[in-house]
């Protein structure tokens, strides 16, 4: 099946008009309609032939076709059942040569069991949409899961959260578990005139490189949970978020080992400082249990 014109509106309205089928917001669908923009994101993703890449949303397909063209192994995660039907018609040959595989449903409900049964690959892409953005990064790095590199195009304000720094507003449990796993560094950012339909909020492409020497974590389940605990309010200090985990005498000894004042508040620690008091947090908990 021959594919629309990625790079025009018109025609991409056209074609959907033609196959019965309309945008859906409540999947915050929009394609990128500039090709350097594409090709530049794509670059960034340093694929080849023995590449193997999960793509979360590919719509129509406009960057499926431009990595399969570079020799990668795509599987694409698709929620809406009318893409799906078009995207294994476009990309049949692909997927008769093990090329390209199509799953098709909620990317939350379905990743995990699919990596069960055939593995996590090196690369994860995605035009991800703005209301799971976060929600998929933060899932896949809870579970352990971490690619060796990792291009999403993203809502910015998710982006300033991902990179944000210590005693920045935008700092938070989800900056420290992304700065945790991954070096992150912005592609571009990309105005709303970059898409269609044009979506009412500015993005950025952002590429996330696994860390070789990760950060040691005794624990790492804890240091999740703790951290989720530490910043759920905000105005509190570093011991009182702590006190519902730990109670009020191994929060005191944890911090102390940690050798963070208890006035402190979570935004103002480091990713370095907050490993650092996991470890001491769960050497306390260990040595009561």
């Amino acid at each position: 099946m021959e594919h629309p014109d990625y790079n025009s509106p018109l025609a991409l309205k056209a074609f959907l008009d033609d196959n019965g089928m309309a945008m859906q917001k409540k999947f915050g669908q929009n394609f990128l309609v500039n090709e350097d923009a594409r090709k530049k994101i794509i670059d960034s993703l340093d694929i080849g032939e023995a590449s193997s890449v999960w793509e979360v949303g590919p719509g129509l397909g406009c960057m499926t076709d431009e990595i399969l063209r570079r020799g990668a192994k795509v599987t694409a995660f698709e929620i809406d059942h009318g893409f799906a039907r078009l995207l294994r018609l476009f990309f049949e040959d692909y997927s008769k040569n093990d090329k390209f595989q199509l799953v098709e449903g909620d990317v939350l409900k379905t990743w995990k069991k699919h990596s069960v049964e055939n593995g996590i690959p090196q690369r994860f892409f995605g035009n991800l949409p703005y209301n799971v953005a976060a929600t998929i990064i933060a899932d896949t790095i809870n579970e352990g899961v971490r690619f060796d590199k990792v291009v999403v195009t993203i809502q910015k304000e998710v982006a300033q959260r991902m990179s944000a720094k210590e005693g920045s507003a935008n700092y938070s449990s989800f900056s420290v578990l992304c700065q945790w796993a991954y070096d992150i560094k912005n592609l571009v950012d990309l105005a709303g005139g970059n898409f269609w339909p044009v979506p009412n909020v500015a993005s950025r492409a952002v590429l996330m490189t696994k860390k070789e020497d990760f950060p040691r974590c005794d624990n790492p389940k804890l240091f999740m949970r703790m951290i989720r605990q530490l910043f759920s309010s905000r105005r509190k200090t570093v011991r009182n978020n702590l006190l519902a985990l730990a109670g009020g005498e191994k929060t005191d000894m944890a911090l102390e080992k940690a050798g963070i004042k208890a006035s402190v508040r979570a935004e103002e620690l480091s990713v370095d400082s907050l490993l650092k008091l996991s470890d001491s947090l769960n050497e306390v908990l260990s040595a009561g249990a």
